[in-house]
């Protein structure tokens, strides 16, 4: 069973779900995760949260939040993330229940494994002309849009926790 709530995850889908494609569209588009999209993120979770956890419950995400954005500052100081993805992260993160990490740490791999399959796929083949002017083709192997990825995992996690939601 998932910890997160199935109710919970009913009423935030709707909203992230199309978030979460949206961050992966302009990464994959533009490399960038942009500041109006996370902070809708965090502001979706801080009008809504209220509504499905107590207020120890609700405290505790919302410093799930804050916690992941100051390692995503350092991660990104130090040059291993990306700033637009530290901020995803963080704006994510109180939309998961901590009792599910390992189950979202697996989903974010088996993710990131078909999302850099088919980057690379569609990099090296004629599927490319259907978006010629994408940024995420031009990066020569540097970098990758880990947008296509993160947003995925959590669209799909909050979805598992729809059907399988405690």
């Amino acid at each position: 069973m998932i910890a997160l709530s199935a109710t919970a995850a009913l009423w935030f889908m709707p909203l992230m779900v199309p978030i979460c494609l949206y961050v992966a569209y302009t990464d994959l588009a533009e490399m960038r995760i942009t500041n109006p999209t996370v902070l809708t993120m965090a502001a979706i979770f801080a009008a809504m949260g209220p509504f499905f956890y107590s207020l120890d419950a609700y405290l505790w995400q919302l410093a799930q939040l804050a916690i992941v954005l100051v390692a995503g500052i350092i991660l990104n100081a130090a040059g291993t993330m990306g700033a637009g993805d530290a901020k995803f992260l963080a704006a994510a993160a109180p939309y998961v229940a901590l009792g599910d990490i390992h189950l979202l740490m697996a989903l974010f791999a088996a993710v990131l494994l078909a999302a850099y399959s088919a980057h690379t796929i569609a990099k090296h083949t004629s599927l490319r002309t259907f978006a010629p002017d994408w940024a995420s083709w031009s990066q020569e192997g540097r970098r990758f849009p880990m947008g296509f990825a993160l947003g995925p995992t959590l669209a799909i996690y909050l979805g598992l926790a729809a059907l399988y939601g405690s």
